[in-house]
Parts: structure tokens; sequence; C-alpha cells
């Protein structure tokens, strides 16, 4: 099976990797050769990462990175068995994919979108077969998280959602939970609002970053705090999240705090850009 995975950044790049991993020729699709090549330094580093920690030996680290093409060239996608896409959040852009998906890959098993907040319905309005796209949204980072949330439209068909379940669970080996095509799903409409609670409590000074954190995890066993899970989700994603939320339910708990809105403009995006609510760059 071949697939093509539109998008190399954090969550590109990870799908591209498990793909891989699971013995998937794949194809990853970037806006240029710069891209692409930053895609496969990322791609190679992570497995390097699995290589020393022991979760996978050399013969299969190195299996894994040849099975894997770069390319700038979205027409490279065709003859593909199923696409995901995972661009930046940005609604128009993510439109035009799914057009360009439709005409480059008649045949495909399912066009997916690894998308956090834009409405499924939306991409399939673009194609000419909208019982084929769906939302296959994994998790950060995604060679260490097993979730799935296989969202459908309202146009999505029941075969769709098997094939990708079965691609997810029996080839990939995740595990999937199935969310209607509202905005943040199941697991962002829980999180997003919990991050966002946290962001006013640092803003208004109630608390530190440092004690914010260590307080949701000592006292309720998160892995990690939600200061420093915004800055590893990315707080551009964080923001694009919380827009789509607002806009659907105008639920004031969705509502971005300003310290969020001026760390985007500032290009302060979280461990991607080397500072966010901490600073990664050493």
């Amino acid at each position: 099976m071949r697939v093509s995975v539109i998008g190399g950044g954090l969550m590109g790049s990870g799908i591209s990797e498990v793909c891989a991993r699971a013995g998937l020729d794949v194809t990853v699709i970037e806006s240029d050769d710069e891209h692409a090549e930053a895609a496969q330094a990322r791609i190679e580093r992570s497995l390097e990462r699995g290589r020393r920690a022991g979760k996978i030996d050399d013969a299969d680290a190195k299996a894994a990175s040849g099975r894997i093409a770069y390319s700038a060239t979205l027409d490279d996608a065709a003859g593909s068995d199923a696409a995901i896409e995972a661009i930046i959040e940005y609604e128009p852009a993510k439109r035009d994919v799914f057009r360009e998906l439709d005409r480059l890959l008649p045949d495909a098993e399912f066009l997916a979108s690894n998308t956090s907040s834009v409405p499924i319905m939306k991409l399939a309005a673009e194609t000419s077969r909208p019982e084929r796209v769906l939302g296959m949204h994994f998790f950060n980072p995604v060679p260490v998280l097993t979730l799935v949330e296989l969202v459908r439209s309202i146009m999505t068909s029941e075969q769709t959602v098997e094939r990708a379940r079965g691609f997810a669970e029996q080839t990939l080996g995740k595990s999937c939970i199935d969310s209607q095509d509202r905005a943040g799903f199941v697991v962002n409409a829980l999180l997003i609002p919990y991050l966002l609670s946290a962001i006013r409590m640092y803003e208004s000074g109630f608390a530190s970053r440092e004690d914010i954190d260590k307080g949701m995890v000592l006292g309720c066993a998160h892995p990690m705090g939600p200061l420093a899970l915004a800055d590893l989700i990315g707080l551009d994603t964080l923001q694009a999240v919380a827009v789509s939320l607002y806009e659907e339910f105008r639920d004031p708990a969705a509502v971005a705090p300003a310290v969020l809105n001026r760390m985007v403009e500032a290009g302060l995006l979280g461990r991607k850009s080397g500072r966010g609510f901490y600073d990664y760059s050493n």
C-alpha cells in the first residue's frame, strides 16, 4: 500500500514515520524543496531517537527510512492508495489540497485530514466524492501516542470509516475513537478550554507558569502541565482550535486569552519555534 502524507511538519512527519515503520510506502509532499528537506531531517532524527531508545533496531530503522520519498510537488501523490493531509491549520489551504487530491486520486480508498478544528464537511465539499473523506486526527508525538480520532461528516460512508479504522488499528497499531463532525471533536473539545483556563490563570498573575504546571502534574497525575502541553501542541494550533470552538459553540471558555494572541503574533509558538511559555532554545 502506498500512502501520501501532505505536509511534513511535526504531525505530518510523525504520521509518515509510523506508516513507513508499518511497512507502507510513503510519499511526503511539502510546499518546496527546503521544507521537504526539513521533513526528511525531522523523520531521520526521530528514527535515530527510536533506535537509541531500543524501540526499533538498526535494520528496521533503515528499512523505514528507505520507504519514504519526499517531494515538493502535489502531483507526485498520484497513484497513492490513500492520502492524509497534515498541513497548517488554515481552512482555505486545506480546501485547496482536497480539491487537488480529488483530481489526483480518483480511486483512493480514503482522503483523510489530520485537522484539529476544521469541519470535515467543508473539506469534503471540495471533492466530487465526499463519501470517501473523513478526519483522522493523530496526536503528537505520533510514534508514541496511540490514539486516532475518526471523524465522519454527514456524507462519509460507513465503508470509508471502516477502511480507515482497519488502516489505523490493524496496519498502524493505533486505537480509534469515533467522533461526530463538530469543532474540536472529542479530545480538543475537552482539552482546549482547560488549556485556555490555565493561560488565563498565568496571564492574571494568579500563579507562576511553573506552579500551574507542577500543580496539575503532581496534584492531578497529568504527565505534563497545561502550559508545557500548550507549547508542545503549538500556540498557533491552540489559537486556531480555540477560534473554531468559539465560532461553533459561542462558549466564552473557548475565547483565546489576549496573551496567547500576542504570543502567536510575535512568533512565539512553543517548541516548534524554540520559545513559548518556556524557552527551548537550548
